[in-house]
């Protein structure tokens, strides 16, 4: 799991990789402005996980083999991923797709909650009318 915090220009946001089963899921959270570590800490210990199992889409990542690094190397990559912006193309990747999946989910139900809205009216219309008419 890795917890990525940057500035996207407008706010601090926080994104979140858990790869589990060389399939990678993410999720992002916006922290307004700079976070102290206390905040983050909290983000850490309450915040987290509820997060991670929100989320619906993954991605397929290659499932990483664990072999000796060595030294210099290991140094090298941990230098190329504190230079990095952002997160990685994966997790964008992942967010995304949850997000879409997101977006369909509440169009559906938007339109289920306004056909539920105009056969309510229309049953008040109804209504309405027979109560008018009443004697006939």
């Amino acid at each position: 799991m890795k917890l990525t915090v940057y500035f996207d220009g407008q706010f601090w946001v926080g994104v979140v990789e858990h790869v589990e089963n060389a399939r990678l899921t993410a999720c992002r959270f916006l922290f307004g402005s700079e976070p102290k570590d206390g905040e983050v800490l909290d983000f850490v210990l309450h915040r987290l996980l509820p997060g991670l199992d929100g989320t619906r889409q993954s991605v397929q990542v290659k499932a990483a083999v664990a072999t000796k690094i060595n030294p210099k190397r290991l140094a090298r990559q941990v230098a190329k991923e504190l230079r990095q912006k952002g997160a990685s193309t994966f997790a964008q990747e992942a967010i995304k797709l949850d997000w879409e999946a997101r977006k369909v989910e509440k169009k559906v139900l938007g339109r289920k909650q306004k056909l539920e809205l105009q056969e309510q009216k229309w049953q008040q219309k109804v209504q309405k009318a027979k109560e008018k008419h009443r004697g006939r």
